[in-house]
């Protein structure tokens, strides 16, 4: 039985400005930049309140709260913080896996310190961030990863839930279902139109249903509602994606964007050189007038080669979009995965 805490930051990016910035405590501060057509990276406690949240628009939340105050980020500052939590947590544990700067799955069946209660573990670990950093997380402790990210919730901010093993039927079973991680919007209203609403509905529908309905997700949401994960804490998380976007003042059209897309490409092409990777995957974002997000990628056998190769993927992922003329666009954005370490072995371009 493994022993899994998650540990998040309360509000990271505005709790880290908020300490050097201690007048503002107890006002609603968002973190974003001042471009026109921003949106909200985090939002304090106070901020919350008035409905304002990550990723929220700041057209919106002016209108919510017109008395915001906007602090620019500094993310060198946040990964600096976010070093001195890795530094506590490798203390108790070498089984660590990052999510984010604020947020890491740590493994401590068998810890450093060999601590029996994971829950203590837990504890101690809030306690020494909050004397390092003078920040407050919340924490889950349960017996997998699936139910101490949502344990870590349940009590924000500065919050501690533990779900033992013998606790986890009862605690899962009114659970509802949006707060299962991968059920967005979409997939909710799917659940609705099935009558399911918690994990205990979950629990009365067979497994096929659930396949039938949902594909290879409908397996996984059959085991997360026996409160079934058996994901371990992956020490070596590979770098996920590299991308650039860039957000218009106007919206455009996709023939007006195009002077946008060479810096885009270059910025990450850049990016992959400076961090010695290279990149199998290919993947386009656009955003619509209404917020409709459009994506679509690729991935190939053979890494790019050259920045020629990314554009040629990108004019390639757009033709298949079939981007209507008339569609204004707010956003566009392109990304690299299936990252891996460069290597002195050639490999063959893509395109001759």
């Amino acid at each position: 039985m493994r022993k899994i805490i998650h540990i998040d930051m309360d509000a990271f990016f505005a709790s880290v400005e908020l300490k050097d910035r201690p007048e503002l405590k107890n006002l609603p501060v968002v973190i974003s930049s001042h471009h026109a057509r921003a949106v909200i990276a985090a939002a304090s406690y106070p901020a919350r309140k008035f409905g304002l949240r990550s990723a929220m628009s700041m057209t919106q939340a002016k209108i919510l709260c017109p008395q915001l105050i906007i602090i620019e980020p500094n993310f060198e500052k946040y990964r600096q913080v976010s070093q001195q939590l890795h530094q506590i947590f490798q203390t108790y544990t070498a089984c660590i896996e990052p999510l984010s700067l604020d947020e890491a799955y740590l493994d401590v069946t068998e810890n450093l310190k060999n601590i029996p209660s994971a829950t203590e573990v837990a504890i101690q670990i809030r306690e020494d961030i909050f004397n390092v950093t003078g920040l407050t997380a919340s924490a889950g402790v349960a017996p997998n990863k699936f139910l101490a990210k949502i344990a870590s919730d349940w009590h924000k901010p500065d919050g501690l839930c533990v779900i033992k093993p013998h606790q986890v039927q009862s605690f899962i079973q009114d659970l509802p279902l949006k707060k299962i991680p991968g059920v967005g919007k979409v997939t909710q209203e799917k659940l609705k139109v099935l009558n399911l609403h918690s994990l205990g509905d979950l629990q009365r529908i067979e497994e096929t249903v659930l396949i039938q309905n949902f594909g290879k997700y409908g397996h996984q949401l059959f085991m997360y509602a026996q409160g079934i994960d058996d994901r371990p804490v992956q020490v070596s998380r590979e770098r996920q994606q590299i991308s650039k976007e860039t957000t218009f003042d106007t919206d455009l059209s996709l023939d007006e964007c195009r002077e946008y897309w060479p810096q885009l490409i270059h910025q990450v092409w850049n990016s992959l050189n400076k961090k010695q990777l290279c990149a199998r995957g290919v993947s386009a974002k656009l955003k619509l007038k209404n917020f409709q997000t459009l994506q679509h990628s690729k991935s190939f056998k053979q890494p790019l080669q050259t920045q020629q190769d990314l554009e040629h993927v990108l004019q390639q992922l757009l033709f298949e979009m079939q981007i209507p003329k008339h569609f204004q666009l707010r956003l566009i954005g392109i990304g690299v995965y299936h990252l891996s370490e460069q290597n002195d072995q050639p490999q063959l371009s893509l395109w001759p």
